[in-house]
């Protein structure tokens, strides 16, 4: 990594960064997402994950930069919605004697909040695994040709994206809220 200019001033930097390319992002996300709330909550959380990069240096790319940060962002958000669509199609189908009250929608969509961002922490390939077994119901054996992986990588990303859900199910059981990324 190049090592900072000698007049190189992070604050200064990240406030030209600001002036100079939010509202450009903005209109990007706001495109992409067709919800300006949402879209200024991820050109926000863009900006403070530039902030958090440990080693500042000068940006040659700043468009690049932020639009890296901000399209793995999207993809959260996306998988978030994607997650609270096949919930709510799931909730549509049971008679209303089975309906979850308010209270018990939002407990479930805060859970499963807590698992999508679990589940954000596997590496792609895991991800797909996981996905393509708990949600679309594909065996194990199916995957592995699927992907062209072994049977044993399969069932190592399963375990493992059932150890990170256990986890964030005892987090948010016991009232942590999410980390902040």
């Amino acid at each position: 990594m190049p090592a900072p200019h000698p007049s190189f001033d992070p604050v200064q930097q990240v406030q030209q960064l600001f002036t100079g390319h939010h509202a450009w992002l903005l209109s990007r996300l706001k495109v992409r997402l067709r919800n300006t709330a949402e879209a200024q909550d991820v050109a926000s959380e863009t900006f403070l994950r530039m902030v958090a990069t440990p080693h500042p240096t000068i940006i040659a790319e700043p468009r690049a930069f932020l639009t890296t940060i901000a399209k793995r962002l999207l993809f959260s958000v996306w998988r978030r919605r994607e997650l609270e669509h096949a919930y709510l199609e799931m909730l549509a189908q049971c008679p209303p004697e089975l309906a979850a009250s308010p209270e018990d929608r939002a407990v479930l969509l805060e859970t499963l909040e807590h698992i999508a961002h679990a589940l954000e922490g596997l590496p792609p390939q895991a991800q797909q695994t996981f996905v393509l077994s708990q949600i679309d119901g594909i065996g194990y054996l199916a995957i592995a040709e699927q992907l062209g992986i072994s049977h044993s990588t399969v069932r190592r990303h399963m375990a493992e994206g059932f150890r990170r859900i256990a986890l964030a199910v005892t987090r948010q059981n016991a009232g942590i809220g999410l980390p902040r990324s």
